[in-house]
């Protein structure tokens, strides 16, 4: 019969020495101070001394420190303290890690249960005094799952009710903005004014109703050496931003953001109620010169062919209006390479939903090129008989009309500009220009209840007619295209259709679906 003998280890797996070595365990301790309780047992100073005074009485330790984090906190990367404990544990720093409970360690519970298994997997255990649970005995995980889940569902309490207390603040105007907006300041629980900055912001606002865009403010600023509220860069979003404002007229909007389930910050965009007071604090510039400057920033937005939900319409022509002729999808603009690729959406999340492959941008650019030098060689065959099918075989008159009322509208946007600039230099007095806003408005108005009555008319499709009059204007006198035009492009096409890899369609303004092969 064979015999059996054990040898036993004589090597650690973890620290190459030998095992009847007596080394001293680098032990080390994590304190936390949370913002949920507020007894002194619990502060940082009373943890620091504790365990400090705790691990150097053990003659079997090494003292490896104190990681610490004086806030409270549901994920890691919200505490450097804790980063830099785990960093240098897996760095071989420290062999063992003390904490008082697992809710100082962390109140969720994948983030919990993921760290230990990193940490045992280096030989590298923690000891939670309160629950009694140390990880590198084999019941150590199952218990650690348990109380980390307890410990997150108590934290999810803690959050909730928080939240009541502050939406119950919100509803009765009592809430104390901690970080008050670029301009103020906080001073016994209320918004004050803090002239030296505010003197900024009226410059914003002057000067946009001059005319300057977002970049050249910032550029400005930044020049002169005036930081902002953080110190750093100013950037033309932060100006637009602060002009939108209405913290400035002394309007406070809250719970513009919220946490979700998951503890992460989320922007409110409906999901939850707000709660707009009026007269919340003294404001910096009056109503009538913030309606001025947001006139301002729209007027040149629409301009620069920027709206709403589509902020990259300026900087990329083809952004929001690549669509999947396959699906129906948007296609999302990415980088390949060091390539621009329009992908759809749909068959990114998943290809068996949507087959369309994606389409190179230099490829869309160089089709659309073909495109519009096709339209300019053969304009009087394809263009000119569009135009008589549009005009609905007499309505020409009609046509006219309508041009001249968008004169009308013109004039009346370039009179809301020149009124908006003498208001900013002072040489209009306030009840005046808001007389001539007024009128204006009404103006404007009237004429666009005519151009609807007129654009009833069935057989008329006056916003095609106009836009194909743009295409005949430009094609008339248009040299051949050498390259792709993002002006010529947002004038004249609407959205992109990808049919397969190798055709794509522009939908032109003017109506007609113009394919081309790629």
């Amino acid at each position: 019969m064979a015999t059996v003998t054990k040898i036993p280890a004589t090597v650690s797996r973890f620290t190459a020495a030998p095992i009847a070595a007596k080394t001293k365990r680098k032990v080390a301790a994590y304190a936390r101070v949370s913002t949920d309780h507020e007894d002194q047992q619990n502060s940082y100073e009373a943890q620091c001394d504790y365990y400090s005074t705790y691990i150097k009485g053990n003659d079997e330790w090494e003292f490896a420190g104190i990681y610490s984090d004086e806030k409270s906190g549901t994920k890691a990367e919200n505490r450097p303290g804790f980063q830099k404990l785990i960093r240098d544990a897996l760095d071989g720093k420290v062999d063992e890690i003390l904490c008082k409970s697992i809710s100082r360690f962390s109140r969720n519970t994948v983030e919990s249960v993921e760290t230990v298994r990193r940490l045992s997997a280096m030989g590298i255990y923690i000891f939670f005094e309160k629950e009694n649970i140390d990880t590198g005995k084999m019941e150590g995980e199952l218990m650690l799952s348990i109380m980390s889940s307890l410990a997150e569902d108590e934290s999810r309490s803690l959050s909730e009710n928080n939240k009541w207390s502050i939406q119950k603040r919100f509803q009765n105007g009592t809430y104390v903005i901690g970080t008050p907006a670029y301009g103020y300041k906080n001073v016994d629980g209320k918004m004050v004014i803090d002239e030296e900055k505010a003197a900024i912001v009226r410059r914003m606002f002057a000067s946009v109703m001059e005319g300057k865009s977002g970049a050249k403010i910032a550029s400005e600023l930044q020049a002169e050496g005036i930081p902002t509220a953080r110190g750093g860069k100013w950037q033309s979003s932060v100006i637009i931003g602060m002009i939108r404002n209405e913290t400035y007229i002394g309007v406070a909007v809250f719970q513009k953001t919220y946490k979700d389930d998951q503890f992460n910050s989320r922007v409110n965009y409906g999901e939850k109620g707000m709660y707009r007071i009026e007269g919340h604090h003294e404001p910096i510039v009056s109503e009538e010169v913030f309606r001025a400057a947001n006139f301002a920033v729209d007027n040149n937005a629409r301009e620069k062919g920027i709206t709403k939900g589509n902020k990259y319409s300026k900087r990329y022509a083809l952004s929001g209006k690549v669509f999947c002729g396959e699906c129906g999808g948007k296609c999302k603009r990415k980088m390949i390479y060091g390539e621009v690729w329009y992908g759809c959406e749909t068959h990114i999340r998943d290809k068996k939903k949507c087959r369309q492959l994606p389409v190179r941008g230099a490829d869309v650019e160089a089709a659309f090129v073909n495109m519009i030098n096709k339209l300019i060689y053969g304009r009087d065959a394809v263009l000119l008989p569009m135009s008589g099918k549009l005009l609905g075989g007499g309505n020409k008159d009609v046509i006219d009309r309508l041009e001249g009322l968008n004169a009308e509208l013109e004039t009346i946007a370039e009179r809301r500009q020149a009124a908006d600039r003498f208001f900013a230099k002072g040489l209009l007095d306030a009840a005046v220009y808001r007389e001539e806003l007024d009128a204006l408005a009404q103006k404007e108005k009237e004429i666009h209840s005519l151009r609807a009555g007129i654009k009833g008319d069935p057989d008329l499709d006056f916003d095609r007619q106009t836009a194909l009059n743009e295409l005949l204007k430009y094609t008339a006198g248009a040299e051949r295209l050498t390259a792709f035009s993002d002006e010529v492009f947002t004038k004249h096409v609407d959205r992109v259709i990808f049919f397969s890899r190798k055709e794509v369609g522009f939908v032109m303004k003017c109506g007609p679906v113009c394919r081309e092969r790629i």
